[in-house]
């Protein structure tokens, strides 16, 4: 990386250096051709802080912890949702994710409660019951696509813990809206978006055939529950929470419309981004041998065979350090945006009120200043002097500030017990020549898919002959 521009000595030049940009290749928004590898020689050419204008739009590329931890914590009452996120305000309505001001801080403190310590907990079984039904249904040297396996079997885990509903029979569609919303995110950040969405062809159309898919499961599981259990809590889970919460000023309730917006919020944001991580988890460690060993050897170790539990999890520390390690390489959250309200000083330079500030974890965790040899896969890096050492927003896969994910701690415990299960009884291994290709759109996906052979492990092969 370039050195760092912390105290530059530029304080006179009204922005930051950056790349120039023409005006055709901002409006066809060419970003979205490779972006990864465009915020990467930013930060390469530029250092911690650059400019340039896009789609009409002025933007900051910051890439030092310092900087990010000002824009997201200590002056995050300066901003609001980028562009992104207001794209993103399509499928997700006015939820957790994309809510502003007073209406965030209502929403998430309604919400805190569902992502209590001791509630997460309690959710540990279902979490490994589900997981252990999936690796059940694999059968030894078949072939699948470990990236479909793994959102069905998250969509699963968040349906019943946080809705109390089964949603496998419902996977496959979800899936299927998922893709086609996520294939036209890059059109709705073009200027004219709104006219081509509103044109009876193309990805942007099959983005709102989804989005009202969608739509209709959620809806489902509202009318559902208002119908089995009206006017009380009895299930105790989010939705039901969200059905009975009550504004402190007037005591009204929230309308389906707005449980609606939560409730996608936390269905999609949370099984997506699980999925997503656990699907790089597989694949680097399908290529690190020594990595595999070790992680089998602790399972089989703390496990004795048994099904893993919460209490397991502080022992499962080789588990943690392969999925902490995973998520630096392959953040699910590969670039936040915000929005300046104010003129914003930073570096030397004062950002204009409107300019958009974008921070990636991507590029962020791969910088050699705080992570050495930064393309490597090396879990026994995070040691706890490592973890000590390292700046706040060096690696920040979950963001960070008043709007940082809710589901952390959830998200957590679910990629620890699902590498644990399934791990006990599996090897993965990549297709030979399968195309591993990252694609960047809301969340970071493999873009082909994974297509691995599930291998059963040797000492288990008896054992699983018998239970069949």
């Amino acid at each position: 990386m370039a050195r760092s521009t912390l105290a530059p000595d530029t304080a006179a030049a009204k922005l930051p250096p950056g790349p120039k940009i023409s005006a055709i290749a901002s409006l066809t928004y060419r970003f979205s051709r490779d972006p990864l590898n465009f915020l990467e020689r930013i930060a390469r050419t530029y250092g911690d802080l650059a400019s340039y204008r896009m789609t009409g739009e002025l933007l900051f590329f910051v890439n030092h912890p310092q900087y990010i931890k000002d824009i997201l914590v200590t002056g995050s009452r300066n901003f609001t949702k980028s562009r992104g996120l207001e794209m993103t305000k399509k499928l997700l309505g006015n939820g957790l994710l994309t809510s502003e001001g007073a209406l965030h801080l209502r929403q998430r403190r309604l919400m805190q409660p569902a992502f209590h310590r001791d509630r997460i907990a309690a959710y540990a079984k279902t979490m490994v019951d589900y997981a252990d039904e999936l690796r059940r249904k694999w059968r030894d040297n078949t072939t699948l696509d470990v990236s479909q396996e793994m959102m069905r079997v998250t969509l699963s885990i968040a349906g019943k813990t946080l809705f109390d509903v089964g949603v496998e029979s419902q996977a496959r569609e979800v899936g299927r809206a998922l893709t086609d919303v996520m294939a036209s995110f890059w059109l709705s950040m073009m200027p004219f978006a709104d006219v081509i969405e509103r044109l009876p062809v193309g990805p942007m159309r099959r983005a709102r055939d989804a989005r009202e898919r969608l739509d209709a499961i959620i809806y489902g599981m509202i009318a559902e529950r208002r119908a089995s259990h009206p006017g009380n809590n009895v299930r105790g889970d989010l939705l039901s929470m969200l059905l009975v919460a009550q504004d402190e000023d007037d005591g009204s309730t929230m309308t389906d419309r707005q449980v609606r917006d939560e409730a996608m919020t936390i269905f999609l944001a949370g099984h997506e981004t699980t999925a997503n991580a656990l699907t790089w988890t597989w694949y680097l460690v399908s290529q690190s041998p020594d990595v595999e060993a070790r992680l089998h050897e602790e399972v089989d170790r703390v496990l004795q065979g048994r099904l893993p539990g919460v209490a397991d999890i502080p022992s499962l520390t080789f588990v943690e350090k392969v999925v902490t390690e995973s998520m630096r390489l392959y953040p699910p959250a590969w670039l936040i945006g915000r929005r300046a309200i104010e003129p914003y000083p930073i570096g030397g330079y004062v950002a204009p009120a409107r300019t958009i500030f974008l921070m990636s974890p991507w590029v962020m965790h791969r910088d050699a200043r705080f992570f050495a040899e930064p393309d490597r896969f090396h879990p026994d890096r995070w040691t706890p002097a490592f973890k000590a050492g390292l700046p706040k927003f060096a690696y920040f896969p979950f963001g960070g500030g008043p709007r940082q994910c809710i589901g952390e701690s959830f998200a957590w415990m679910e990629l620890v017990l699902v590498v644990a299960t399934i791990a006990q009884q599996w090897k993965l291994r990549l297709v030979p020549d399968h195309p591993v290709v990252p694609h960047p759109v809301v969340t970071l996906r493999t873009k082909h898919g994974l297509r691995m052979n599930v291998q059963v492990r040797s000492h288990v092969a008896a054992t699983l002959a018998a239970d069949r």
